[in-house]
């Protein structure tokens, strides 16, 4: 029997050992994540917001009535790279998921071998060195790791929010390059007013240059007017090439983001004039906004992985129990390999505890609150970018409103003054040269109020991308 002194000094030297253990005093994450109470914005919403409006639903470009657009926003999502690209990110998210639930359950395998070999002349009793054996064998093999701690558990729940962000990533790609194609077709639309606003402006002016020839003639204007007009002429003519340009230019975009090749280009037909869609701001935006937001929502889940990974660095520090076994049969002698002389079985389960590694552990840990620190990071940064993306595009909203108010007054007063100035041309009033005169000022206001009313347009998208595009999450 041990004596006293022995199993006390046994004792001390175990407690000594666990104490001694690898652990994970003092290693935590820093990083806190933000809440809307933290960045208070009700005020300046409600101060911005010029209406109440819903919370925009799926497929908001349906709104604008264009079948054209629908049609390429239908072919942007399903053959732009952007997207497969994305999904292919989803599938690997799921495909790493997969393999950690896998990880929590046992495994099987079976196993058959033969081999046929020479015994060395140092293993034959008889010393002669040359007789050789034929060892049969087939057994099935049983392992299992004991989840005590949850650690495979915390690890599979990672890659499960890895994998639902990557899925909300898809969600998120699809919005955006919706909202690329809306704006796209929308600038295409402006292009065109531009080109109509540029020919009228250019028909102007070749009427000027007729009018300035003819004066130059009978001496009622000199050289240096007559060069004066000859250049704005030319001016005009560069500004309709542009425009030209510009539609060309925004067709093959619309073509790059269907996916469909430049040939796509061909077919865009000229567009209608889009509205808004959405002018105002939902109630509730700070809690609402949350779950509305897919970029919100996968940085969420991410911070939620990478805490779940901590867990599961942290399951490592703790006593590991495995548990091996096998059964089967292995014979020198083929007709006794099914007999019961040649089954054996084998369980060999096996404890272990980090001691000493030197630091190994501990590092981990520390990668992953660092890890975990980084995604709160990008979660409050999200956060706070959903909170000025919305409420700079409903203050935007607000100033293109009144823009619009006022340059449609400004732009019905020209066109009084334009009238006038016509009917005072017809009367002999006033010269050809004053008519011309008043539609350039009345070009200009026009083509001022189709640059706000596009700005509106975009401006519009832009909202209904800040508020969600009609995303919501599910939990």
């Amino acid at each position: 029997m041990l004596s006293t002194q022995f199993k006390l000094a046994l004792s001390a030297i175990s407690v000594a050992v666990l104490a001694g253990c690898v652990n994970y005093a003092g290693i935590h994450a820093k990083g806190k994540l933000n809440t809307p109470q933290d960045i208070p914005s009700e005020t300046v919403l409600d101060a911005h917001a010029p209406a109440a409006v819903n919370w925009p639903q799926d497929k908001w470009w349906e709104k604008f009535e264009d079948p054209q657009l629908n049609q390429l926003i239908q072919d942007a999502l399903a053959s732009n790279p952007d997207i497969a690209e994305v999904q292919a990110r989803m599938d690997r998210a799921t495909a790493v998921m997969d393999y950690a639930n896998a990880d929590r359950y046992p495994s099987v395998d079976a196993g058959a071998g033969i081999s046929r070999s020479r015994l060395a002349r140092s293993d034959d009793y008889a010393g002669l060195g040359n007789r050789y054996i034929t060892l049969r064998s087939l057994d099935v093999q049983f392992g299992y790791t004991f989840d005590l701690w949850g650690g495979k558990r915390a690890a599979w729940e990672s890659a499960l929010n890895r994998a639902t962000a990557a899925e909300v990533d898809v969600q998120s790609a699809r919005l955006n390059l919706a909202a690329s194609v809306a704006k796209a077709y929308n600038q295409l639309a402006f292009s065109w007013e531009l080109l109509d606003l540029s020919e009228r402006d250019l028909d102007r002016l070749e009427k000027m240059l007729t009018l300035s020839k003819q004066r130059f003639k009978l001496g009622l204007d000199n050289q240096s007017q007559l060069k004066l007009v000859e250049g704005l002429r030319n001016r005009a003519s560069a500004q309709v090439i542009e425009a030209r340009n510009d539609i060309e230019i925004s067709k093959l975009q619309l073509a790059t983001l269907s996916g469909k090749g430049l040939d796509r280009a061909l077919s865009i037909q000229r567009p209608q004039r889009m509205k808004p869609y959405v002018d105002g701001l939902p109630s509730n935006i700070p809690a609402e906004l949350l779950g509305r937001r897919p970029d919100i929502v996968a940085a969420r889940l991410r911070v939620e992985a990478e805490l779940k990974n901590t867990d599961a660095v942290k399951a490592d520090f703790y006593p590991n129990i495995n548990l091996v076994a096998s059964v089967g049969v292995h014979s020198l002698l083929g007709d006794s390999f099914f007999d019961s002389v040649s089954k054996f079985w084998r369980i060999a389960p096996a404890v272990t505890l980090p001691i000493f590694d030197a630091g190994r552990l501990r590092s981990t840990l520390r990668t992953s609150n660092a890890d975990l620190d980084v995604a709160i990071a990008q979660y409050n940064k999200t956060l706070n970018t959903a909170f000025h993306d919305v409420g700079a595009s409903a203050t935007q909203i607000r100033s293109l409103s009144g823009q619009i108010s006022e340059q449609e007054k400004a732009r019905t007063s020209t066109f009084e003054s334009f009238t006038l100035a016509h009917d005072r041309y017809n009367v002999g009033q006033d010269s050809f040269l004053d008519y011309l005169n008043a539609e350039r000022q009345l070009i200009s206001d026009e083509t001022q109020l189709a640059l706000l009313r596009s700005k509106q347009v975009d401006a519009s998208i832009s909202l209904l991308l800040a508020l969600g595009g009609g995303f919501r999450a599910v939990h």
